[in-house]
């Protein structure tokens, strides 16, 4: 099998001059080269330029693929608007997500290494995917989880790890975080583990109030008093916000997980949905069985009454000696075992008629 793969570059931030394009122009006689991208792909021959330093001088966002299974996503986002401290704290060693800084931005590298691969689903899959710099901009860290959860997927990162924060929002992904899921082929399994509904330690146990769910309630008295009619409704929504808080913090550090603990999770999860498509399945191969068997059952009450009309013709078909028209004949009868083996379960030849009385 020959080799392929594909670069794409894009501009987002601000568009190529025509000596930038002159310069990438000298790298490629046949890349599609505009103010906005280069897109190429190799069969035999190899990429020239260097794709971190094209991010550090050109673009902002960078996706490449080989039919061996490597896929990498870069995107570049201004150091201002994202922390460093959060990078260090979903960042992995190879596989997963790793970023550097250069020339006041943060280049941002997602790296799959997984041997299954069909290069044609994934030519143009930047454009879906781009969006997600803008969400990192804006402070939206889900893509960064994505990328721990894909070195946990691949064993980089150690059983007895803790997960980093979590972001809001990770219940729903939105169509370019799908598409960077399904670019970095993370398992579904495995992101399921964060997106379902229960978890191991509710914040109800650790905050428990009069109304389930409702960690404010805590705060309620049982009975009015003056005091609390003498509080300012600025005073009683500060201290609702501070315990919201501090409830979502704590919260959150409970639900946290080891990276062991996560994938042994997924496993029973897939294991659970592995068994749920087996059954499946197999409910779905007994409904055709059974479909087949009472159209036969019908198809062979209408031959009633029919014998000698349907042998005489079937007769005329197989003495025509061709495969086709004998097919047609045995199909004609209803009598598919009769016709090819007879009575006795013995080869009957085609140029035979009737099976022998």
């Amino acid at each position: 099998m020959s080799e392929y793969q594909y670069y794409e570059f894009q501009a987002v931030d601000r568009p190529l001059t025509r000596q930038q394009m002159s310069e990438l122009r000298g790298y490629s006689t046949r890349a599609e080269i505009t103010p906005t991208r280069f897109v190429n792909s190799y069969n035999w021959g190899s990429f020239k330029g260097n794709a971190e330093q094209w991010m550090e001088r050109y673009f902002d966002a960078h996706l490449y693929f080989a039919n061996w299974g490597t896929r990498i996503l870069m995107l570049r986002i201004p150091e201002r608007l994202l922390d460093k401290e959060v990078l260090e704290e979903y960042c992995a060693d190879e596989t997963g997500l790793s970023f550097h800084l250069a020339a006041g931005s943060f280049i941002l590298s997602f790296t799959s290494e997984v041997e299954d691969h069909d290069p044609s689903q994934d030519e143009g899959a930047l454009s879906s995917i781009l969006p997600v710099r803008s969400g990192l901009m804006r402070g939206d860290h889900r893509a960064l989880y994505l990328g721990w959860l894909l070195a946990v997927q691949s064993g980089e990162v150690d059983d007895e790890t803790p997960e980093p924060r979590l972001p809001s929002g990770l219940r729903h992904l939105d169509a370019s975080l799908e598409a960077l899921a399904d670019f970095l082929r993370i398992d579904r399994d495995l992101l399921w583990v964060r997106q379902r509904k229960g978890s191991p330690t509710g914040v109800r146990k650790a905050f428990p109030g009069r109304r389930s769910g409702r960690g404010c309630e805590v705060f309620r008295p049982r009975r009015r008093t003056r005091t609390s009619h003498a509080l300012s409704k600025e005073r009683i929504l500060t201290s609702r916000l501070s315990f919201s808080s501090v409830l979502q913090g704590r919260g959150n550090a409970c639900l946290r997980r080891t990276a062991g603990q996560i994938r042994a999770r997924a496993e029973i999860i897939a294991e659970a949905r592995k068994r749920e498509e087996a059954e499946r399945r197999a409910r779905e191969k007994a409904r055709h069985e059974r479909e087949a068997a009472e159209k036969r059952l019908k198809y062979l009450q209408s031959l009633a009454g029919r014998e000698s009309d349907l042998w005489a013709k079937a007769d005329g078909l197989i003495a025509t000696r061709q495969p086709g028209p004998y097919d047609e004949a045995v199909s004609l009868t209803g009598f598919e075992r009769s016709c090819r083996y007879g009575w006795n379960g013995r080869r009957f030849p085609r140029s035979h008629g009737r099976p022998p009385q």
